[in-house]
């Protein structure tokens, strides 16, 4: 089974990551721009370790407790990056520094704060991204506006240990590659918007499109793709 499931994931990272490349050439950007994030959840530690043996360091999950049994497991494989891109409870955020690299899901001065303390504690510091509902779903996190995201993005940058890197989003699932580029767009904007008005340019990373809309994603400038099914086939 697992033969089986290796050469499955390293058929389709080879095929995933010859589309990003020919996207990057169509949207004139350089390849090293572009970060895939292998979204790994309700999968196994074992499909991570296959990716990685295909080399894919860098992963994704969306629930810290499922998180963190996988990246225990995994202790071994020294370089993975792990990211979490689902929405972080605030009880759950003792959890994230020291196994974490990145949290795409910020969404209030309360998490951070909690974050900050932690790694204060443990004395290691985490990359973050402000999370954006940009579509008004009411089922997702995220900030909605420009104000929001100004007066979290001055806060943050008093609080220690952490690093306001970016922004985040997910479009409404349903919408046309042009409403879906239009997001994308926006959340451009307001992210050199935020860079030039702050003065920091540590400030330049984008995350968004996945699976089903990624190639739109890297050319409205994603630094960050978070890619799952097209990897590790159709969630269970």
């Amino acid at each position: 089974f697992y033969e089986r499931m290796s050469v499955q994931i390293q058929e389709r990272l080879l095929r995933l990551n010859e589309s990003i490349q020919q996207t990057a050439v169509k949207a004139n950007r350089s390849l090293d721009e572009i970060r895939l994030v292998a979204i790994s959840k309700t999968k196994p530690a074992e499909a991570v370790r296959e990716a990685f043996k295909a080399g894919q360091l860098v992963f994704g999950e969306n629930r810290v407790q499922e998180a963190v049994e996988k990246i225990d497991v995994l202790q071994d494989l020294s370089d993975l990056e792990w990211h979490l891109v689902g929405h972080l409870q605030k009880n759950k955020a003792r959890f994230c520094p020291g196994r974490f690299q990145w949290i795409h899901s910020l969404d209030s001065l309360e998490l951070a704060k909690r974050l900050s303390r932690t790694c204060l504690e443990q004395n290691t510091s985490l990359n973050v991204l402000i999370q954006l509902n940009l579509s008004g779903e009411d089922s997702k996190s995220g900030l909605e506006d420009w104000e929001q995201l100004r007066n979290l993005s001055e806060e943050l940058m008093n609080l220690e240990k952490l690093e306001l890197r970016g922004l985040m989003t997910m479009p409404a699932p349903d919408q046309d590659e042009l409403e879906t580029r239009r997001v994308f767009a926006r959340l451009r904007e307001m992210q050199e918007r935020l860079k030039s008005e702050l003065n920091a340019p540590q400030i330049d990373q984008l995350s968004m499109g996945m699976t089903s809309d990624y190639a739109w994603a890297i050319l409205e400038g994603a630094t960050m793709i978070r890619v799952g099914s097209a990897i590790f086939g159709a969630r269970q």
